[in-house]
């Protein structure tokens, strides 16, 4: 039985050698077969004969063996030698997402693909092909590509007297002194025919005609009606706008429920806290009345809308002063003025009269150098050099160059601008295929 045992181990081995033998065969007549492949196309493509070169290098592309890159990047140069002609644009676009499937793809094949669809118009693709190669890879190289390129915008077409910033994928719009909403790429979804409107939140905004109050919905039907006199209301969010009630400014519902509150002035909710006016002075309240500061100040920093408050953070001003306050409690430096922050977490300050911004420790992130400043929104802030306004990018970095008269924080991937022709929208080319702009 040893014997036969020995006899079986052997004739084993001998048939693995035998197979590994003609494992290493067929590989290298594979490649070999590649490379004659590969030479009677480069005689082809030598003389201007690119039609009768292209099946001989998708045979040699074929194999999966020594020499497939090489036949690969020899095939695409065939393909765009042939570009305008039918079919070999999507050829050459199939090569590159088969190779950019792959996955030890290396960073070139993404900037390849990235730069041809920039050369075409085609900048989503470009920027989609950037994202895929960033997280498969993390290249630096197509990190830079990505950012010089992210921040293409188109205008929108619709003007308007007045546009205010975006709130809940809506922006409060003026035409010939009346109000509506626009869409955040400005496209007009409620029409300019009340005398005041609220910011948009929970399907509703508050609007005012005629000294009468009610609420509508985004297809701008009335869904509430305000029975108390109320000469004026603020905007609204989380559940809460103000109203102006017999001299006093108080809390009311998306139903016109009206708390027993009672301030001097209020401003609009964000995250859950609102600045107040108690006492001829100024503090910052929660839902429940609570105060987060106390009102011993001022003036609380708050944007346009009137929000003051974000990711626990708000700015507070005692005579030439502004104050950080994180969470209820003073930090940071002091500074001449601020702008709240939003959710990115950089809020713009001054200094020296210059503006910078800082983060949410109260540490400097983007040094003193504009003459104005909006804080963060969607990964860009507006900055005013001169004249002009453009925008920023989180490293500092310009990348919408200052042409604009006025601008306003992005949000839904659109910012509104002030042009020569009023009050328009800019929208990222890359949110318009619902990318995640934050990357």
């Amino acid at each position: 039985m040893k014997v036969y045992g020995r006899i079986l181990f052997g004739v084993g081995c001998f048939l693995l050698l035998v197979a590994s033998w003609a494992a290493a065969m067929s590989a290298r007549s594979t490649a070999e077969k590649q490379l004659e492949l590969m030479a009677q196309a480069a005689a082809l493509t030598n003389d201007g004969i690119y039609i009768l070169a292209i099946p001989l290098l998708e045979e040699a592309a074929g194999y999966n063996a020594e020499h497939t890159p090489a036949a690969e990047e020899a095939l695409k140069r065939v393909y765009l030698a042939l570009i305008n002609q039918r079919g070999y644009h999507r050829r050459y676009i199939n090569l590159l997402e088969t190779q950019m499937s792959r996955r030890d793809a290396h960073p070139d094949i993404f900037a390849e693909a990235a730069n041809y669809f920039i050369k075409i118009s085609r900048l989503p693709d470009a920027l989609a092909a950037l994202r895929k190669g960033i997280e498969k890879t993390g290249s630096e190289a197509l990190i830079s590509l990505y950012e010089s390129n992210r921040y293409a915008y188109e205008i929108n077409r619709s003007v308007y007297d007045y546009a205010a910033a975006i709130h809940g994928g809506r922006s409060q719009v003026l035409i010939d002194g009346l109000w509506g909403l626009a869409g955040a790429d400005g496209s007009l979804q409620i029409p300019c025919q009340y005398d005041k409107i609220s910011t948009f939140s929970a399907d509703r905004a508050i609007v005012m005609n005629k000294g009468e109050i009610f609420a509508v919905n985004r297809d701008n039907n009335r869904v509430a009606k305000l029975h108390e006199k109320a000469s004026d209301f603020g905007n609204f969010a989380e559940d809460r706008f103000s109203l102006f009630i017999d001299g006093a400014w108080r809390r009311a519902t998306g139903e016109f429920l009206i708390g027993s509150a009672v301030f001097e002035q209020i401003g609009m909710y964000s995250g859950g806290h609102a600045a107040a006016k108690s006492g001829g002075l100024w503090g910052v309240v929660d839902l429940a009345t609570n105060w987060l500061i106390p009102p011993d100040y001022d003036e609380i920093i708050s944007d346009e809308l009137g929000r003051c408050y974000a990711r626990g953070a708000a700015f507070a001003r005692k005579g030439d002063s502004v104050y950080l306050y994180v969470d209820g409690r003073r930090i940071g430096d002091v500074y001449e003025d601020a702008r709240p922050f939003s959710s990115e977490g950089f809020a713009a300050v001054r200094k020296n009269g210059k503006w910078g911004f800082v983060d949410i420790t109260g540490n400097l992130a983007i040094e003193f150098a504009y003459d104005d400043a909006l804080s963060f929104g969607q990964h860009l802030a507006a900055f005013k050099w001169g004249d002009l306004w453009g925008y920023i990018n989180r490293s500092g970095q310009i990348v919408i160059q200052p042409l604009f008269i006025e601008a306003k924080s992005f949000a839904n991937g659109s910012a509104p601008v002030l042009t020569e022709r009023g009050w328009q929208f800019i929208t990222l080319i890359e949110y318009m295929r619902g990318a995640d702009i934050g990357l």
